[in-house]
């Protein structure tokens, strides 16, 4: 498969996902740039402007990273390519319902 710029954005080496800067069809090929670093991913889902997908695998219970900072843990594996989103990753930002770990901070 031929690769398409379809724009994205990674911003530091260690993320392990890109944003999409316009919508990327499924199965596209898409080259990924940051640094002097170039990959190609094909992606596994339809991934809408502003969605994320990843560019290696995640595996569960993993940080998901994004610019640098890690915006949340991975619920099951998610394979490079495939859509990043609320449907297998927990997010860890503001979450007051969480103290450490699983427990809730009522203590339950």
């Amino acid at each position: 498969m031929m690769s398409i710029h379809f724009r994205n954005v990674m911003m530091r080496p260690n993320d392990n996902v890109s944003t999409a800067l316009t919508d990327i069809p499924v199965d596209s090929l898409v080259s990924v740039k940051c640094n002097q670093q170039t990959m190609e991913v094909t992606v596994k889902d339809t991934i809408e402007f502003g969605h994320k997908f990843a560019v290696v695998t995640i595996p569960e219970g993993s940080d998901v990273v994004k610019y640098g900072e890690v915006i949340g843990v991975a619920v099951k594996t998610i394979e490079a390519g495939e859509h990043v989103h609320i449907h297998n990753v927990d997010g860890k930002r503001g979450r007051g319902d969480i103290t450490h770990g699983t427990e809730s901070a009522l203590g339950i």
